[in-house]
């Protein structure tokens, strides 16, 4: 790779990452702020909420990474246009390739790498935080481990402790359940215990109050009552997948004896066909920012920031890319669009840069633009003379 070239890719990548970590970083907090109840729900440690925001933090690159490499490119050579780097470049003969060959490099690398991402490690993180946050809640004595505070186990469930002993004896039990739509149960109980298998909560010495939708309240005391907790903790342990959690192979071939894929099969096909084409935005997105910033332009020419543009252009595709995407989730018979949409616009963008032109504001609105721009001059122009005028 020539000198130049190096030159252009390092000033790209520099500015990509420039974009992308301050962007990162907070898309990343937003996430991990979402799940700030790990810690004070479930009684986690810090370490482990710290775990589970790095597992989080890598399946947020692949759909960051395009948008900051477009800001990275366009910037880049704006910066080299305004500069005259690119007008020396043209002016010196060298072919337009020593400018798009290093960038076309790296943004095939990054697909590449967008690509394994995408389909394989994002996969296996996405499991990995589902089932650390699964069995987090899965114990009932980790949720409740906050002496003296209400604790929603599932909705119409809740759970309060005066004191929690050694050998997982509660003391001071109260339980909420409204789960029933045809009555009501409160539990009070001096003491209890969940067993050793998290199955059931065995309460002693209480009595427990039963209100009817018609009002009436039954109350009945008892020696030992057990609170089944079976079903609870079976699903509070198990984490659930869903389309977005499984690998490339699995989607190829799902278990259509998984309830999720029969209830959500259109997901799973759908999510297929995103896996097999939103690797390619990165070489896409970097062909439309090629075509908007790669030529050298005069700094008189009416024309609206290439950033803008090409961002503006990224982020049409993609919200058209998942729009096709919740097509296809409905009817298989939109599946083509979600393949047709980087081709076309890969091709628009290469024909460009194959003939050497550049995308131009339509002519009536760059003349509109280029009468403002200069109106707007000769008033700035009038006023620091008038200025001078009145300086003694």
């Amino acid at each position: 790779m020539k000198l130049l070239e190096h030159y252009i890719l390092r000033r790209v990548f520099q500015m990509m990452l420039t974009a992308l970590l301050p962007v990162l970083a907070i898309i990343w907090t937003t996430q991990v702020l979402g799940r700030i109840n790990l810690v004070t729900d479930s009684g986690q440690s810090v370490g482990s909420f710290m775990k589970l925001a790095t597992l989080i933090l890598p399946t947020i690159i692949p759909a960051v990474l395009p948008f900051a490499l477009v800001i990275g490119i366009t910037q880049t050579l704006s910066a080299m246009n305004n500069d005259s780097e690119l007008a020396v470049i043209d002016a010196a003969g060298a072919p337009r390739s020593i400018i798009n060959r290093p960038i076309i490099v790296f943004t095939i690398l990054l697909s590449i790498f967008s690509f394994f991402m995408a389909n394989f490690v994002e996969p296996k993180l996405r499991v990995a935080a589902r089932e650390m946050v699964a069995a987090a809640y899965a114990d009932l004595l980790s949720t409740v481990i906050e002496e003296k505070t209400f604790r929603r186990i599932e909705d119409g469930l809740y759970v309060q402790i005066s004191e929690r002993l050694s050998g997982r004896v509660l003391k001071g039990l109260l339980v909420a359940d409204s789960r029933d739509p045809a009555y009501d149960l409160i539990y009070y109980a001096r003491e209890g215990a969940v067993d050793e298998t998290g199955t059931a909560l065995v309460m002693r010495d209480g009595e427990v109050h039963r209100k009817a939708p018609d009002g009436n309240v039954s109350v009945v005391r008892f020696d030992s009552y057990s609170f089944d907790l079976s079903d609870l903790t079976q699903t509070r342990g198990q984490a659930r997948l869903h389309a977005l959690d499984r690998d490339l192979p699995y989607l190829f071939n799902p278990d259509m004896t998984d309830p999720d894929v029969k209830k959500n099969y259109g997901e799973y096909r759908s999510e297929l066909h995103k896996r097999l084409t939103s690797w390619t935005f990165p070489f896409v997105f970097s062909l439309i920012a090629l075509a908007l910033s790669g030529n050298a332009r005069s700094h008189r020419e009416a024309r609206i920031p290439p950033m803008a543009t090409a961002l503006t252009i990224a982020l049409v595709i993609f919200w058209l890319g998942n729009y096709t995407v919740k097509l296809t989730e409905k009817n298989e018979a939109y599946a083509p669009l979600i393949y047709l949409l980087p081709i076309v616009s890969s091709g628009l963008a290469a024909m460009k840069l194959w003939r050497g032109s550049s995308w131009r504001l339509p002519r009536p609105f760059s003349d509109s633009t280029a009468r403002a721009m200069r109106a707007i001059n000769v008033r700035l122009a009038g006023n620091e003379a008038g200025e001078e005028g009145k300086t003694p």
